[in-house]
């Protein structure tokens, strides 16, 4: 089955282009600036970027990946797809290791499907001091043992977990998870300088949520945020929902690490798509307030509403990066994180035809998936 998409702006890793670009049996063959050959479908000078790739969510349109429920989880991946996260990872959050075990699990099976991209465990080897939205009553130092027994429980498909680098066993625990394929990203974490180094060098990748629960950059003590921006080793997300982060930080975490070591995320939770009110995050309540996410008890941010359309307008209109660099953040840099960079993450001949179409405001109009349309473009 061959289609071809027209009278388009394609964004490409080398630039935006007026053009058009043909796909066939679910992938992309050409990719072509001008009129199309032939006939084609006319997308009217919409925009088109690659399908986005959101690793770190935890839910949406009501339903929590934490809550280990298939349905509930096919549910917030099927949302989330709408607004043109092609492919996305299932975060859980802090919890007892049996639940966590369990909605292992649970995702293991969507991740079988083709629903999800993997499984990310965001603590429990966590900070008390930078805990955020998590339980702290559940934190515990890493155990190499029971970090062996949850990527079992994952059935293979444990891609990440997030650990802070100073607690005891850390750095043994983050050598484990590069030995076994798992990605170590550093995260609400109050480690020193030094010590994020250690982890770094131990085989940490990814900086989870870069800014928020870790310490704040000092002139004498620079911590976390100093060591992760300046290794070239890892790759930093930024939650860009206006609430997070302050768009001068993102242009500074932009300067630093640039769009290919910057990953633009959600940590959507259950109330992204959805109204104002109360909702669960794991063990924890949640209140939401003018889209805002805070714990019910103690007020702490909890995780976003955000949808990955928005993070990228986000970072084009008020960040004011270019559309290239946001389809990189977006796309092709958390792609290159979760090791799919060969077959997803930007508009290139030979990847799999994942593509998002967005209007003149940059609004989704229409969302594709391996070649086949999971949202079409209004009048095409």
């Amino acid at each position: 089955m061959s289609v071809t998409l027209s009278d388009a702006r394609v964004v490409t890793p080398d630039g935006v282009h007026d053009g058009w670009l043909t796909i066939e049996d679910g992938r992309i063959t050409h990719v072509g600036s001008g009129r199309a050959p032939g006939a084609g479908l006319s997308l009217g000078g919409r925009t088109i970027v690659p399908g986005f790739v959101d690793i770190h969510t935890h839910g949406g349109a009501g339903g929590s990946y934490p809550d280990g429920d298939p349905e509930s989880a096919a549910a917030v991946a099927a949302f989330h797809l709408g607004r043109g996260s092609t492919t996305a990872m299932a975060s859980l959050v802090t919890a007892a290791p049996e639940t966590l075990a369990r909605a292992a699990s649970a995702l293991a099976d969507l991740c079988e499907q083709g629903l999800v991209a993997g499984i990310h465990f965001e603590g429990p080897y966590i900070s008390k001091a930078r805990c955020g939205a998590h339980n702290p009553a559940l934190l515990r130092d890493p155990d190499r043992g029971e970090f062996r027994e949850l990527v079992r429980a994952g059935r293979g498909h444990v891609r990440m977990i997030t650990i802070a680098a100073e607690l005891p066993n850390a750095i043994d625990v983050i050598r484990d998870a590069a030995a076994e394929g798992v990605i170590a990203a550093v995260g609400h974490s109050d480690a020193t300088y030094e010590q994020t180094l250690a982890g770094v060098e131990a085989g940490a990748t990814v900086a989870t949520h870069l800014y928020n629960a870790m310490p704040a950059l000092n002139h004498r003590e620079p911590g976390p945020i100093a060591a992760l921006l300046q290794d070239e080793r890892v790759t930093v997300e930024l939650i860009n929902d206006g609430v997070h982060v302050h768009p001068a930080m993102l242009r500074l975490a932009m300067h630093a690490a640039g769009a290919s070591r910057t990953a633009l995320i959600t940590d959507a939770m259950a109330a992204a798509g959805m109204g104002d009110g109360r909702y669960p995050l794991g063990p924890m309540t949640v209140n939401v307030e003018n889209g805002v996410a805070r714990l019910a008890e103690g007020g702490a941010i909890a995780g976003s509403t955000l949808t990955m359309d928005v993070a990228f307008r986000r970072t084009v209109r008020e960040v004011g990066l270019s559309l290239v660099d946001a389809a990189r953040m977006a796309s092709l840099t958390p792609a290159r994180v979760l090791g799919l960079d060969g077959e997803i993450g930007s508009i290139t001949v030979g990847k799999h035809a994942d593509l998002v179409v967005l209007d003149g405001d940059l609004n989704v109009d229409g969302v594709m998936k391996r070649g086949a349309w999971v949202r079409r473009p209004a009048g095409a």
